[in-house]
């Protein structure tokens, strides 16, 4: 195992935060539209999608994402393109707004909602919160995604998400703060939360890193869509995987006769035949605007994943299902209650047949 590298963190206040459950699925999306190199018995992949609320000590409260408006019959044509290229089945009823209001939070509470990029799966509809509520977007947001439609026919996002509220682009250029090998922006100025600048999957891409505790410090890491799946992200030579993995076998793994989940020695022996190192992840990214920006993305994320103090999330992250607790209950206490350890080698489970064949 290669020691473990450095994800330095300035000392700050923390932040109450909760993962926001919503419902959304897409189910059916080709594996190939997201992932490569191909695995066998891995064609499909279904995916939830989670918004993130964060709330600093002086009771700000920002949402960082806003998964998917389930009202499918407004979405701009650009975003249809997408979803039919991906092959996606969309399922869900619910906005944020919704699943706030029903656990007694107004969405007038809500003073930021932060996109991750601009896809139509992390924008939501803004519509749904006051105009008191800003938009924040990463940098070279506006030129490349402005106007949107109609103006633009072709476009991902609509104009009336925008009108009469403030659209914030925050800009890195004179950020001397890094966090990690990522420049931040201090996004409450208390070192709460941060925003951090990870371009690749999209043009202008965020992540973010709340902290949850202090003294000792722990974080919850927001990878948005840097990752899709675990198997981008892990194993790692900071992170190899151990000779004992466990982890709760897919259905229809079980219906295949597997009952028992397999060593890791015959996951590293897969990644081998597939042309990777043992301790490389399974998988590279294929939906990007830059590769190299997306892989040297990955490459600063999984320093952070390294940390045993930081607990990774990225927006479509299925594998903390079961494992987690969801809004309106608080994700503050992920490292006392063991969420890193219990979730860790989860999506080892989409890859469990291709070990047996």
């Amino acid at each position: 195992m290669a020691s473990k590298p450095t994800f330095s963190v300035p000392s700050g206040g923390s932040a109450q935060v909760s993962i926001i459950e919503t419902g959304m699925r897409m189910d059916d999306i080709d594996l190939g539209f997201l992932l490569a190199p191909a695995v066998d018995s891995f064609e499909k992949i279904s995916i939830p999608g989670w918004s993130i609320l964060i709330q600093n000590s002086k009771g700000q409260k920002v949402l960082f994402d806003l998964c998917f408006s389930p009202e499918r019959d407004t979405y701009p044509p650009g975003a249809w393109g997408l979803i039919n290229a991906a092959g996606a089945a969309i399922k869900g009823t619910k906005h944020v707004a919704d699943v706030l209001k029903e656990n007694n939070v107004d969405p007038a509470e809500i003073s930021s909602v932060i996109w991750s990029h601009h896809h139509w799966d992390h924008i939501g509809d803004p519509t749904t919160f006051p105009k008191t509520t800003e938009v924040v977007v990463g940098p070279g947001f506006k030129k490349a995604y402005l106007p949107g439609y109609p103006t633009q026919k072709d476009a991902y996002i609509e104009e009336r998400h925008f009108e009469g509220r403030t659209l914030r682009e925050v800009d890195f250029s004179a950020s001397s703060l890094k966090i990690g090998r990522f420049t931040a922006l201090d996004f409450f100025g208390d070192g709460s939360f941060y925003l951090l600048d990870a371009p690749g999957h999209d043009w202008g891409h965020l992540n973010g890193l709340v902290r949850t505790t202090s003294n000792p410090d722990t974080f919850i890491f927001l990878g948005g869509d840097t990752v899709h799946h675990g198997g981008e992200l892990r194993p790692t030579p900071y992170l190899p995987i151990p000779d004992e993995v466990n982890f709760p076998l897919p259905d229809h793994v079980r219906a295949r006769g597997v009952s028992a989940c397999p060593k890791g020695s015959q996951f590293r022996e897969l990644n081998v035949k597939r042309g990777r190192k043992p301790d490389h992840p399974f998988f590279d990214p294929v939906l990007v605007v830059d590769m190299a920006d997306a892989v040297e993305s990955i490459d600063k994320a999984q320093e952070a994943d390294a940390q045993s103090n930081i607990f990774f999330v990225f927006a479509h992250d299925v594998s903390i299902q079961g494992v987690v607790d969801f809004f309106p209950l608080p994700a503050n206490e992920w490292k006392e209650k063991g969420w890193k350890e219990k979730h860790m080698w989860n999506f080892l489970g989409d890859m469990t047949l291709a070990t047996t064949s």
